[in-house]
């Protein structure tokens, strides 16, 4: 723990500490931590700062790094840890490994830290706090302290009890609140304290009427939790969610290997030993005085509520201290929640009804053995792909369908009505879908640049009965005036909301601006979005499906047969009968969006101030536009990018100290590849981050000309063994067939091929590629350096737009100019004209 290395993870902590602080979610987190027993840990500031770290200790003469090394040696110690190693060799051989690797850490019998006592006192509870957030929203947020329910894992009460109240189904708590049009989603879950205590949550996102009924929406919370009371606890619930679960459990996905030993490591000290791998995974006794003694805990003398508005605002008279968070508190007793439940409107709350989408078929059919997609079928209305599972044995298949419509994208006002219809589908289907997402089965529907996606998975047997639902539902679609409203209004506050996001994100949108040419500015959006009334949906749904190509890929646990069923009918659904809803999209009406080309040897900048005022960070983003999709140029930037990453990462980060956020990424756009830098920043102006950036690419020219051939080969070896990793589970596979079907490449063994031209490779190729498009002043370099000035540095953003620029660089004033004035690239995607349908192999 060297001295230099302990300051600069204190400026790394504080870098941190800088962009989260303008967070909602770390702000009210804290909120709720600061609001708790001073001399519980759970009071504590939960992440550090440089005041905590540096100035205050300081301040006491207190030496932080011998404090640090104090801590080392009272808690390093072997009886206090956990291990776990995952790998494919025997176990003999992990345990050898294990004996030679961590022997050396030595066992001083250090005791286990105890937290003894409860996060809250009375004085902590029977409280309304009132907070001002960032974000122009309404949230509602109610704990009750209980037990820790890790202690009763087979029995799960919580789990029980979450199942119920934040249940979406008709006679929910949810349901009635939607109805109303005062919530647009509700969730309730566990959060951990220690292993002795807990919060049990209630989350409640509220629209405006629903701030103004915040009373009404308690008294309804507690009528529910009363219904629990009298009628809730069920053995036949509780059967239902063991028989979720353990089919979950025997068919679950298998995961990264990272992210699956710190999960064993971190439940290690939480369960038994023959419980390390299952955990809470598998509930087992039903034991009704377990859940209700979770359930007492949830009354109108154990509770604090936070409600976070902006209306708040002038009203509060006490601030957060380490993140500044305005808020005020107010007095309740079980009265006040009596009153409220008296005065909370009539409506029929009720349990549950048996859940229809478990799945009981959990059989495997009997598939060809097929290692790509095929195409079985392609019309004038659709093309089918198909790819049965021959390598994970689950359950479990997929449907993805792209439904290319032209006049869904075709302008701003067309895009939002298509979000609009998006999102009206998704609120309208909820109350059903909800018991598919418990049983293991999921929907969505994304927007893309010339449609939009349906994407149905999880298990296999009930999968069409869900699918057949949502398309009846996108079919028959009609506007609800007042579910409409509260769409527009979710969708208008997360326009003006982005304005709070980290300046990053602003950057990153600013690029797309920039190279996108099917893409509008946010305000645009925004604009329109508020002049749009239920009547333009209904004008513009018809119109919207009137022309449409669909490409479908259907995967998994399915015969050829069912899946040739399955797009019959969605054909029947859209295009045939009488009257039909969809007529083939003209081929001159398949366009795709398309990027801007930059000139070779030059360098673009935009420049421009932060959105938010008040946010003190910067940002940068630093594009390199290569190359369209090339098997060669591709693998010799993907291993360029895998050798500079972790050079760039130490380097701008961990030496340099420019920021917290400070990555290098390969980024494919539109069938464009390209080297991206991004900073985020609160210590340095965006100019001088690029100036870093280009420093380090000369000293990373330095690095690969000088690096041996031993080095290389490591690098290409470990670049080829991380492309050769199999796919860990079906959705991984899926994915990756389902991007070559929609960029239209149809490259399935991509990853064969991207091999075997990494092996024929040499470092020479590679430096000469370097040298030709990303070196300083290299003949095919093309840079486009977007930088975003926050409140910190807005000076230095006068001063760089006035500073003389040199013969090569192009300062960007108007994006839309900018973007008329340049050539696009073609598209890369290929037609379906000469391929050829696969053929049954009967």
């Amino acid at each position: 723990m060297l001295s230099d290395a302990v300051k600069r993870e204190i400026k790394a902590v504080d870098s941190e500490f800088q962009k989260n602080f303008l967070s909602d979610s770390w702000r009210i987190g804290q909120l709720w931590s600061h609001l708790s027993m001073e001399a519980h840990p759970y009071h504590k500031f939960g992440t550090g700062n440089r005041q905590t770290l540096e100035v205050q200790p300081k301040a006491k003469g207190i030496d932080i790094r011998q404090e640090l090394i104090k801590f080392y040696e009272e808690n390093y110690s072997a009886n206090l840890m956990h291990l776990v190693v995952y790998g494919k060799v025997s176990l003999d051989k992990i345990q050898d490994l294990v004996v030679q690797k961590f022997n050396a850490i030595s066992n001083n019998n250090r005791s286990r830290l105890h937290i003894s006592g409860d996060p809250c006192s009375w004085e902590h509870l029977q409280v309304l706090v009132r907070a001002v957030p960032i974000c122009d929203d309404h949230t509602l947020q109610v704990q009750w302290p209980i037990p820790c329910s890790i202690h009763h894992y087979k029995e799960v009460p919580c789990g029980f009890l979450t199942h119920l109240i934040g249940h979406e189904g008709e006679g929910s708590l949810f349901h009635a609140l939607k109805r109303l049009g005062w919530a647009t989603s509700l969730s309730a879950y566990e959060s951990f304290v220690d292993s002795n205590s807990s919060f049990f949550n209630v989350f409640i996102e509220m629209t405006d009427a629903g701030n103004e009924h915040m009373q009404d929406i308690v008294g309804l919370l507690f009528k529910y939790i009363g219904i629990i009371h009298q009628f809730g606890i069920c053995e036949w619930i509780y059967n239902e969610i063991a028989a979720v679960s353990k089919t979950m459990f025997h068919n679950q996905d298998k995961i990264s290997p990272m992210s699956y030993v710190v999960s064993i490591a971190s439940h290690m000290k939480l369960y038994p030993p023959k419980d390390w791998l299952v955990k809470s995974s598998l509930p087992s006794k039903f034991n009704p005085s377990i859940i209700r003694a979770v359930l007492e805990r949830l009354s109108s003398r154990n509770f604090r509520i936070f409600w976070v508005s902006k209306n708040f605002e002038g009203e509060t008279n006490m601030v957060e201290p380490w993140y500044a968070t305005a808020y005020c508190v107010d007095k309740l007793n079980d009265s006040t929640i009596q009153e409220w439940m008296q005065h909370a409107p009539s409506e029929h709350l009720r349990l549950p009804v048996a859940n229809q989408f478990i799945a009981t078929d959990l059989s495997l059919k009997k598939t060809d053995k097929v290692m790509y997609p095929v195409l079985l079928r392609k019309t004038s209305f659709s093309t089918l792909w198909y790819k049965p599972d021959t390598a994970f044995s689950v359950p479990k298949a997929t449907v993805h369908l792209k439904f290319n419509c032209p006049y869904a994208c075709n302008s701003p006002h067309a895009e939002l009505l298509a979000r609009i219809f998006k999102h009206l589908v998704f609120d309208y289907l909820n109350e059903y879908a909800y018991y598919a997402e418990l049983a293991g089965l999921y929907y969505g529907i994304c927007r893309t640049d010339d449609g939009f996606e349906l994407n149905v998975s999880g298990y296999n047997h009930k999968l069409r009965v869900l699918l057949d639902t949502v398309l009846k539902a996108m079919a028959d679609f009609t506007v609800k005036p007042e579910r409409f409203s509260v769409i527009k209004e979710k969708l208008t506050k997360s326009y003006q909301n982005f304005k709070f996001d980290e300046p990053r994100f602003h950057a990153s949108y600013y690029r797309s601006l920039i190279l996108n040419d099917h893409s509008w500015p946010w305000e645009e959006d925004l604009e329109i979005l508020e002049t749009l009334k239920p009547k333009d949906l209904s004008g513009f749904a018809p119109t919207m499906l009137s022309r449409a190509f669909l490409e479908c890929y259907i995967a998994g646990n399915i015969e050829r047969n069912e899946a040739e069923s399955i797009v019959h009918h969605i054909e029947d659904v859209f295009f045939n009968g009488t009257y039909p809803i969809s007529k083939p999209a003209l081929p001159s009406q398949l366009m795709t969006s398309r990027l801007v080309t930059l000139d070779e040897g030059a360098s673009y900048v935009y420049s421009t101030e932060g959105l938010n005022p008040n946010d003190e960070n910067s940002a940068l983003i630093h594009y390199i536009q290569i190359h369209q999709d090339d098997i060669i140029l591709n693998v010799r930037l993907q291993l360029l990018a895998f050798i500079a990453r972790h050079e760039a990462f130490h380097q701008l980060r961990t030496v340099e100290q420019l920021g917290y956020v400070c990555s290098l990424t390969h980024r494919y756009d539109l069938g464009v590849h390209g080297l991206q830098f991004t900073v985020q920043s609160a210590v340095k102006c965006p100019k001088y981050i690029d100036t870093r950036v280009q420093s380090f690419l000369k000293s990373f020219e330095s690095k690969l000309s000088e690096m041996s051939k031993v080095e290389f080969e490591s690098h290409l070896n470990a670049l080829i063994e991380s492309k050769m990793e199999k796919d860990k589970n079906l959705w991984e596979e899926c994915e990756r067939h389902w991007e070559e079907i929609t960029d239209r490449t149809f490259l399935f063994d991509r990853v064969e091929t991207e091999v075997a031209a990494l092996r024929e490779l040499t470092k020479q190729e590679l430096i000469a590629f370097f040298h030709e498009h990303i070196r300083i002043g290299a003949p095919k370099r093309k840079v486009l350096s977007v930088r975003v000035y926050g409140s910190k540095h807005s000076s230095d953003l006068e001063a760089d737009k006035n500073e003389a620029v040199g013969p090569n660089t192009v300062l960007i004033d108007d994006i839309f100019s900018f973007r008329a004035s340049q050539p696009l690239y073609g598209s890369p995607r290929r037609g379906y004209e000469l391929m050829e349908v696969h053929s049954s192999s009967k």
